[in-house]
């Protein structure tokens, strides 16, 4: 199970993989590893199976560690991956979306287009990264409200390509986005 990622990616600086499994009445945390070092020198973890369980269930349901726009990246990522069509007939697929401490205000919304498959087939493929702003309102309503904005409409016009290639925004008929200087 990977438990932290950078805020990068993986593939840039690593992240934090530990194996979890059943052993009796234990559930054992052990084989720590990071994809960019060659040693992680962490112990195993036994628990106890049921405290274990228990935990995991009360930290599942808490939500007290999130900011609003936290809790709308959330809602609104249950409520998209419930609507199946709505990419599938523009020929994109939902990656993942993300609120991110440092940008406590806004919603990060990333696409793959046509899919994710193309990239292990070698199709052209392109990420694009939507950015939505959220408010002090309530997350529920804003997450339902930006749901509704982003069925209603092809994603694409409204998103950036952030991944993929330009030779493949080109063969897909899109631009390459230009170098920002700071």
């Amino acid at each position: 199970m990977r438990l932290a990622e950078a805020s990068c990616t993986e593939g840039c600086c690593g992240a934090l993989y530990v194996t979890i499994q059943r052993d009796g009445d234990y559930v054992l945390w052990d084989e720590w590893r990071n994809p960019d070092e060659d040693e992680v020198d962490l112990p195993a973890f036994r628990f106890e199976a049921q405290e274990y369980q228990r935990e995991v269930e009360r930290a599942t349901a808490d939500r007290s560690w999130e900011w609003p726009a936290r809790t709308v990246a959330r809602l609104l990522e249950q409520d998209l991956r419930e609507r199946t069509d709505w990419l599938a007939r523009r020929e994109c697929e939902l990656d993942a979306l993300s609120a991110w401490p440092w940008e406590p205000h806004q919603v990060n919304v990333f696409l793959f287009h046509p899919d994710r498959s193309a990239i292990g087939e070698d199709r052209p493929w392109l990420q694009f990264r939507m950015i939505l702003a959220v408010s002090g309102d309530d997350p529920a309503d804003q997450a339902e409200r930006l749901a509704e904005q982003l069925v209603a409409a092809d994603p694409r016009q409204a998103a950036e390509v952030c991944g993929g290639s330009r030779d493949f925004a080109r063969q897909l008929g899109y631009s390459w986005p230009q170098l920002r200087r700071a």
